[in-house]
C-alpha cells in the first residue's frame, strides 16, 4: 500500500471483513469466532497495523449518543416503538443512533460494536433471533447501560423491560370464548422466541379455562408480518373443523388474516372473529376497527429511555426487570364470526 499510514478499514479490506469486527478482535471480544479472528490477525501482522489504545480510549469516551437496535424496523410497532425513545432522549439532550438488524444477529453485532466505537452512552435493544446472554457481555464489561426491550434474554445481566404477553393473549381468547367461539386459532409468531412462548401459554391457558380444546392444528406458525399472516389464516381455514376466530401474535399478522379473509370472501369483523396484539396506530383506521391487545408501542419506547436515562445519570448500570400491564383494545374485527344458532356463519 502507498499510503504512510494503515488504517482499520486497511485490515478490514485485507481480511474481508468488516470494520466492526476488526474493532471487535482489538478489544479481544469473545463474539468474533477463531477462524475470522486468525484471519484479521494476519491481516494486522502482514500490513504492519498498530493499535493506538489511547486513541481508541479518546473514541470510545461517553458521548451524548444513544443507540437503539430494533430486530424489525418494517414492523410499524418498532417503528412506533424508536419515536417513543427519541422524544425522551432529545428532551434530555441526547441524539438516538437508530439500526434495524432484519433479524439477523451477526448484523445485531456489527452495529452494536460501531455504535461502541462511536462511545454510546447506553443502548436500548429488542434483539434478533438468536441472541444470547454472551453477546451483551461486551456492553457490561464497559460499564454500558443496557435496557432490552420486547424480548427477554435469559442470563444477560442488562435491565429489561417486557409488556404482559401472557396475560394479554388471555384477555384475547377469554374475549372470544364470550362470544361463543369454541375453535379459536392461534395464528404468526417465531416459536423459537421468548414472546411467542409467553402469548402461547396464556392462550392455552384461557382456553383451558374456558374448558376449550387446545388442538395442536390450531396453532399455526408464521412469519409475524403483514404475508405470514395471509398465509397463516389461510392454513388454518383449510382445516377440515376449521377455526371461527384467531388470536393472532401481532397486529401485522391480524391485518394480514384480514386480507386473507377478504380473499376467501369471508368478512373479518362478521365471519370470522380476529384479534390482534401490540395495538399499533394503523389498527383504529383499519376497516374493521382492530381488536387488539394494547401495549402502547410509544409509551414503552418512553418507559425504556427514561430507565435507561436513570442508569446512565446514576452511573450504574444496574439491570432492573419490568413487566408492563396491557389492556384489551375492542372493535369490529372480533364481533362476529358465529350466528345466533352457534355455528359458524360463513
Amino acid at each position: 500500500m502507498s499510503k504512510d499510514r494503515i488504517t482499520v478499514v486497511d485490515v478490514a479490506e485485507a481480511a474481508g471483513v468488516s470494520k466492526s469486527t476488526v474493532s471487535l478482535v482489538l478489544q479481544a471480544s469473545p463474539l468474533v469466532n477463531e477462524a475470522t479472528r486468525a484471519k484479521v490477525q494476519a491481516a494486522i501482522r502482514d500490513l504492519g497495523y498498530v493499535y493506538n489504545r489511547s486513541a481508541a480510549n479518546l473514541r470510545q469516551a461517553k458521548s451524548r449518543i444513544v443507540g437503539i437496535v430494533v430486530n424489525d424496523l418494517t414492523n410499524s410497532f418498532f417503528a412506533e416503538l424508536a419515536v417513543g425513545v427519541d422524544q425522551v432522549v432529545q428532551s434530555a439532550g441526547y441524539v438516538q443512533f437508530l439500526s434495524n438488524t432484519g433479524e439477523n444477529v451477526d448484523r445485531q453485532r456489527e452495529v452494536i460494536a460501531s455504535m461502541m466505537e462511536h462511545g454510546i452512552s447506553g443502548l436500548v435493544v429488542s434483539p434478533a433471533r438468536g441472541t444470547t446472554a454472551q453477546d451483551f457481555k461486551p456492553l457490561v464489561a464497559a460499564g454500558i447501560p443496557v435496557v432490552i426491550v420486547v424480548r427477554n434474554i435469559s442470563g444477560s445481566k442488562v435491565s429489561s423491560l417486557m409488556a404482559d404477553n401472557h396475560g394479554g393473549a388471555y384477555q384475547a381468547v377469554e374475549h372470544l370464548a364470550g362470544f361463543g367461539h369454541r375453535r379459536i386459532a392461534f395464528l404468526g409468531g417465531f416459536p423459537d422466541t421468548t414472546v411467542f412462548t409467553e402469548r402461547m401459554q396464556g392462550y392455552r391457558a384461557a382456553m383451558e379455562k374456558a374448558g376449550l380444546v387446545v388442538a395442536e392444528e390450531l396453532v399455526v406458525g408464521s412469519a409475524p408480518s403483514r404475508a405470514g399472516g395471509v398465509d397463516a389464516v389461510g392454513r388454518a381455514l383449510a382445516l377440515a373443523d376449521r377455526p371461527t376466530a384467531a388470536v393472532c401474535f401481532n397486529d401485522a399478522v391480524a391485518f394480514g388474516a384480514c386480507d386473507g379473509l377478504r380473499a376467501r370472501k369471508l368478512e373479518p369483523g362478521l365471519d370470522f372473529a380476529v384479534v390482534g396484539f401490540d395495538d399499533v396506530i394503523e389498527a383504529k383506521a383499519a376497516v374493521p376497527a382492530l381488536t387488539t391487545v394494547s401495549v402502547d408501542p410509544q409509551a414503552m419506547g418512553a418507559r425504556a429511555a427514561q430507565l435507561l436515562l436513570k442508569q446512565i445519570n446514576s452511573g450504574k448500570a444496574e439491570a432492573e426487570a419490568i413487566v408492563t400491564s396491557v389492556r384489551l383494545a375492542v372493535r369490529e374485527s372480533s364481533r362476529g364470526g358465529l350466528n345466533t344458532s352457534g355455528r359458524k356463519s360463513a
